[in-house]
């Protein structure tokens, strides 16, 4: 699975350097819980852990599942897109998480 092209424009860099002058979690939590919703927030987080799951541990999609409750073939697409992705996931998880589980 290969990324969508996707053209990266004003808005989206607009948008991108707000999140980089955000100063703590705190500004964090107040900035994306009005610029999401509940479920957006929820499924993103939830793509994260799993990455972060995959990255530092050995188990299984199933064993994922049952933790996180996420299904098996999002699993399988986060795996997909951490390995044929913008290497974004990997460059915070080996950045954050590395041996950390």
């Amino acid at each position: 699975m290969k990324p969508r092209d996707f053209t990266f424009d004003q808005t989206t860099d607009d948008l991108f350097k707000t999140v980089l002058s955000l100063r703590d979690i705190k500004e964090c939590e107040k900035f994306f819980r009005d610029v999401m919703t509940e479920s957006e927030l929820q499924a993103v987080s939830e793509r994260f852990l799993v990455a972060k799951l995959l990255h530092t541990t050995n188990l299984s999609y199933r064993q994922i599942n049952e933790k996180t409750g996420v299904s098996t073939a999002t699993i399988t697409r986060i795996s997909q897109w951490m390995k044929a992705g913008m290497g974004g996931y990997k460059l915070m998880l080996d950045r954050n998480f590395k041996n950390k589980s």
